[in-house]
């Protein structure tokens, strides 16, 4: 990564991302005709040869190396995810999928969160991040600057499914362990919450389950 490249791996994943326009070093597959639309050859290798290259216990028949995105600077417009150090790599491949699900185009991390080049977040997205931009910054001066609401996920506040949700705004989940940020929750709006249903004995959700059910209420139409 320290050349900003990265690879990816399995059929979908390497085609949503060859259809994405996202610039490409170099394609590796076991069969001639296996992607379409790249932009220069594609290079054979055996199954063997893949194995070795392959980070995956069970290669899916190619993979390719492409250029990091460079330069997306977030801004305000429609509505936007913010994750406040989330560290485990399939909750931020889950939450970036859930992005495109739900047509949010950005996500907005802080620099403390996982990188979303990692394998682990890739396989995680199924080639959601070919088609949500993503971008890490100061959380404190991105939402600083927000002239939208911004919407912050609790375990106790005012439950989501009564709550007034704007077309455009910003949606804050916290770390798995500490929840949101001191720094961060200065400038929540509105604090958002899950309710459990009566005498449930689980203690939280996991950010990216909870994320999806805040997404589904906020987005629906």
């Amino acid at each position: 990564m320290e050349h900003g490249l990265f690879v990816a791996e399995g059929v979908k994943m390497v085609q949503d991302l060859l259809d994405s326009g996202l610039k490409v070093h170099s394609v590796y597959a076991t069969e001639a005709d296996l992607y379409t639309g790249t932009t220069g050859e594609v290079s054979l290798l055996s199954a063997a040869d893949l194995r070795r290259m392959s980070s995956l216990k069970n290669p899916n028949k190619g993979l390719a190396v492409f250029y990091m995105r460079t330069g997306d600077n977030p801004g305000y417009e429609g509505f936007s995810v913010v994750l406040d150090d989330i560290q485990d790599p399939g909750n931020l491949g889950t939450i970036i999928r859930l992005c495109d699900w739900f047509g949010v185009d950005q996500l907005v991390c802080s620099r403390e969160t996982v990188d979303c080049y990692n394998p682990k977040v890739l396989q995680a997205t199924m080639g959601s991040i070919a088609r949500v931009k993503i971008s890490y910054t100061d959380l404190g001066a991105y939402l600083s600057s927000a002239n939208c609401p911004v919407y912050g996920s609790y375990m106790s506040a005012t439950p989501v499914y009564s709550a007034a949700m704007p077309k455009e705004g910003i949606l804050v989940m916290g770390n798995e362990a500490h929840g949101i940020s001191e720094k961060v929750k200065q400038y929540l709006t509105h604090k958002v919450s899950i309710p459990a249903q009566e005498g449930s004995g689980a203690e939280s959700l996991n950010v990216a389950t909870a994320t999806a059910i805040l997404l589904y209420e906020m987005r629906r139409p």
